[in-house]
C-alpha cells in the first residue's frame, strides 16, 4: 500500500476486514471535512472506519458511520462522534463513484484513514464488490497457503 511507503504519512484508522468482505476494484484517494477536535482527536489516534461506508447523496460524497471519539478538552464545543462527515473529490471522481456505485452490487468502502505529508486526513475509498461466502473461503484457503509457504522457504534457507 502507499500509504505506508511514505514517511510523513501517519496511518490513523485501516479497515483491514474491507480486503477479506470486499474484492476492491479501485481505489482513490479524498479529502475530509473536518471540525478542530475532530483533528486533534485524530492526532491521538482516536477513531475507527471499521463499520462505516461512503455514500454518494445529493450530489456529495458522505462518510455515514465512522467514528472519531469526542476530544475532552473541546468541552461544549466538541463534535457528534458518528455524524456524517463530507468527502472532497473533484467532480470527474464523483460522477465515475456514482456510476460504479449504479452497477449491481458496487459500494464504496472506506480502507484506511491517514495524514498526508502535508498533515492534511484523507481518506482512501475502495470501489468493492461484495464476497460470497465461498470466495471468502477461498481467500482464507490462499493466506493460510501463503503463510505456510513462505514458512517452508525460511526453513529451507537455514
Amino acid at each position: 500500500m502507499a500509504v505506508q511507503h511514505d514517511p510523513n504519512s501517519k496511518v490513523i484508522a485501516e479497515n483491514r476486514r474491507a480486503r477479506f468482505d470486499y474484492a476492491i476494484e479501485s481505489d482513490l484517494e479524498a479529502g475530509i471535512m473536518l471540525l478542530g477536535s475532530e483533528v486533534k482527536s485524530l492526532r491521538k489516534g482516536q477513531s475507527n472506519i471499521a463499520e462505516s461506508y461512503a455514500s454518494v447523496e445529493g450530489g456529495e460524497l458522505w462518510l455515514i458511520n465512522s467514528y472519531i471519539a469526542p476530544y475532552s478538552q473541546a468541552g461544549v464545543f466538541g463534535h457528534e462522534e458518528r455524524r456524517r462527515r463530507k468527502l472532497l473529490v473533484s467532480r470527474k471522481e464523483l460522477s465515475r463513484l456514482w456510476q460504479a456505485v449504479g452497477r449491481e452490487g458496487m459500494t464504496l468502502v472506506p480502507l484506511v484513514m491517514y495524514f498526508n505529508d502535508k498533515g492534511m486526513a484523507k481518506l482512501k475509498i475502495g470501489v468493492a464488490k461484495g464476497k460470497k461466502l465461498a470466495d471468502k473461503r477461498a481467500t482464507e484457503a490462499k493466506r493460510d497457503w501463503d503463510r505456510q509457504k513462505s514458512r517452508i522457504m525460511k526453513q529451507g534457507h537455514q
